[in-house]
Order: C-alpha cells, then sequence, then structure tokens
C-alpha cells in the first residue's frame, strides 16, 4: 500500500506539486511507466482523482516489454490508463533520424494527446519532465513547449534524484527503476530507420536482458553491435557461457562485429554524434 507520510527535504515541492495540479483542474499525463511519469500520474490521480487519466502512446519505437511493464505498473497501483497505438507513418521526419528526429517524434505524439484532451474536456497535458532534463539535447522538449505541454515537476523545481526519493517514500514500485528510452535511441543519426531494424535492436536487448543484464543498450552500428551494460556487470558478460550466447545471439541476428563500450551504459551516447 502506498501512502503520503513523506518525510523528506522535498516536501515542500511535494506540496506546491499538488497545489499546482489543482489549478490544472483535469489533466491528461504522459505516461511511460518510468520514474517521472509514473509520480505525476500517482500524485495527480491522488490530488484530482477522477479528472486526471494516465494516457500512453504506443509508437513502434517503444520496446514490447516496456509497454507491458508500463500497464502492469498502472494495475498494480490502481491508476486510470489508456493506451493509443500510432504507427507514426505519417511523418516521415522521424524516420529520417535527423538530429531534430526527438522533436518530430514528440510532437507527433503529444498531438495525439492534445486531440484526445480537447475531446474528453480535459483542460490540459502534462508530463514528466524534471529539472535534470534541461542540461541535455532534447529537441523533443522544445516541441512540448510549443504546444504548450504543461510540465509540473519541472515547474516546481523537483530533481531525478527528489523524485526517486519521493517515490520510494511512497513505495510506488518505480522508485529505483532503471531509465528507459525509445528504440530510436539505438540507430546513429543520419542513418535511416526501418521496422525491421527496430525489431533487429529489440530482439538483441531481449536477449542481453534475459540473460540477467538489469540494464542495457545495443547501439547499432551497421555490422557493429555496441554494448553498453553496467561496468558491475561486466564479469557477467564475460563469463564463458554468457559471451557465446551472447556472440551467438547477435551474429544470428545479423551482426558480424560485437563490441562491448568499456565506458558502459550512459544515457544520450549517441547525442556525442552530434556536431556543434
Amino acid at each position: 500500500m502506498t501512502g503520503e507520510n513523506i518525510c523528506f527535504s522535498g516536501n515542500m515541492k511535494y506540496e506546491k506539486l499538488k497545489e499546482n495540479l489543482l489549478a490544472l483542474e483535469r489533466v491528461i499525463v504522459a505516461f511511460s511507466g518510468g520514474v517521472d511519469s509514473t509520480f505525476l500520474l500517482w500524485v495527480s490521480r491522488k490530488t484530482l482523482g477522477e479528472n486526471a487519466l494516465g494516457v500512453l502512446v504506443d509508437l513502434p519505437f517503444l520496446p514490447r516489454r516496456e509497454r507491458e511493464e508500463a500497464e502492469k505498473i498502472a494495475r498494480d497501483l490502481k491508476l486510470p490508463l489508456k493506451v493509443i497505438e500510432i504507427s507514426g507513418e505519417d511523418e516521415p521526419l522521424i524516420w529520417r533520424n535527423t538530429k531534430e528526429r526527438c522533436y518530430f517524434c514528440k510532437k507527433r505524439m503529444m498531438r495525439e494527446l492534445l486531440i484526445l484532451a480537447q475531446k474528453e474536456g480535459y483542460a490540459w497535458v502534462v508530463d514528466g519532465t524534471n529539472q535534470d532534463d534541461e542540461g541535455d539535447f532534447r529537441p523533443g522538449f522544445r516541441a512540448t513547449q510549443e504546444l504548450g505541454i504543461r510540465h509540473p515537476l519541472l515547474e516546481v523545481g523537483f530533481t531525478k534524484h527528489e523524485i526517486r526519493e519521493v517515490s520510494r517514500e511512497l513505495h510506488l514500485p518505480t522508485w529505483d527503476k532503471p531509465a528507459s528510452s525509445c528504440l530510436a535511441t539505438r540507430i546513429p543519426y543520419g542513418v535511416e530507420i526501418t521496422l525491421p531494424l527496430l525489431h533487429r535492436i529489440e530482439q538483441g536487448e531481449e536477449l542481453l536482458h534475459n540473460l540477467g543484464f538489469s540494464i542495457s543498450r545495443l547501439r547499432h552500428h551497421g555490422e557493429v553491435a555496441r554494448l553498453e551494460i553496467s561496468p558491475e556487470e561486466f564479469p557477467l558478460l564475460l563469463e564463458e557461457k554468457v559471451r557465446q550466447k551472447v556472440i551467438s545471439g547477435l551474429q544470428a541476428l545479423g551482426y558480424t562485429f560485437i563490441t562491448l563500450d568499456l565506458e558502459g551504459y550512459r544515457s544520450g551516447s549517441m547525442n556525442r554524434l552530434i556536431s556543434d
């Protein structure tokens, strides 16, 4: 059971968040099942009751396991969730995979939520953007600003660490959930995205997940699969049986060379390829 007996330094931010949500009156929360959106939907539901709805927009870039986990989290927490499936084929600029890909993708997704909000009588669409999101290359954030999407967590100054801490206090199962991102982030900018390529990457990451890696990314570089895993799990990868399963599994998916990135997993590593 979750509760609201919060004894942490961000309590004032939590109270301010509830106050701000009350002022919004009726909201759709862009939901992914991650740390931020789960926390925001949970607080929105506690604050606004039936006037808060979570919506997950399912594009081909979303790993199937992530969708299943998001739906399970919503069920377990008794949070209202609607899933909208779209192909994204009507927005070719996403598939061309320029450095602005996330801008066009986020805009396509958020427009879907705005259409639903207007149809169902919701005053605002909100998302889980927080203070830490301001430091990275995030063209998708610009898209949400242009569309008038509200960012309640950012507006009260919540950091990622604080969101995790509050979620832990509230016994939300996502408090220590690893970061996730869409499958397109595994592909270098400028390389066209195709459904077969997305499926190939997803199958490779499922292989790693099933072998016991807590967090992994398969970065696609043509014939090369560059693996990012936690440095603490390097020894697992180097176990002979595991290593051979990774090699044979990824070669079966069409990769000629399999490499381990010695820096380990890090978010947004493909952004290094963007020139100033």
